[in-house]
């Protein structure tokens, strides 16, 4: 019996990023559910608060899987800095999307800035725990 190639595919990206693609669905879904779900947070110095905490970590998770999907590819490279760099930007141009759609397009929801930075920072503690944990499996 004849297998497809485009169904044998094992060492392709998509195989490596699909964790990434199916948390980065999970957060469009969990950022459109309607706002009456979630506590609602006031102002900026407010941000420890469990609304804020979810920000961190799902976006937090979302660079870590992110960055592991490339890690071949930023392990061979001679330019870390600009894997790493584009990498971040765009989980950052994609949390700045789901406020956007918050917006917008999602019912019942609000985005806000101090949801975008608590979002950045989770990103940053995403690519720190990402660093850390590498870091030490190549000691």
């Amino acid at each position: 019996m004849h297998i497809p190639r485009i169904l044998v595919i094992k060492n392709l990206l998509i195989w490596k990023l699909l964790p990434a693609l199916v948390w980065a669905i999970m957060i469009l879904f969990l950022t459109g559910m309607p706002g009456t779900y979630f506590p609602k947070v006031a102002t900026f110095w407010e941000w420890l608060s469990p609304d804020k905490l979810i920000h961190i970590f799902i976006f937090g998770v979302q660079s870590f899987l992110v960055l592991t999907a490339f890690r071949v590819q930023y392990l061979l490279s001679s330019s870390r800095l600009v894997y790493t760099s584009i990498i971040v930007s765009v989980t950052i141009l994609f949390a700045l999307l789901t406020e956007i759609l918050q917006v917008y397009v999602f019912i019942g929801r609000d985005g806000n800035i101090y949801d975008f930075i608590a979002d950045v920072a989770g990103i940053m503690v995403g690519l720190l725990a990402y660093n850390l944990l590498h870091k030490k499996k190549e000691s």
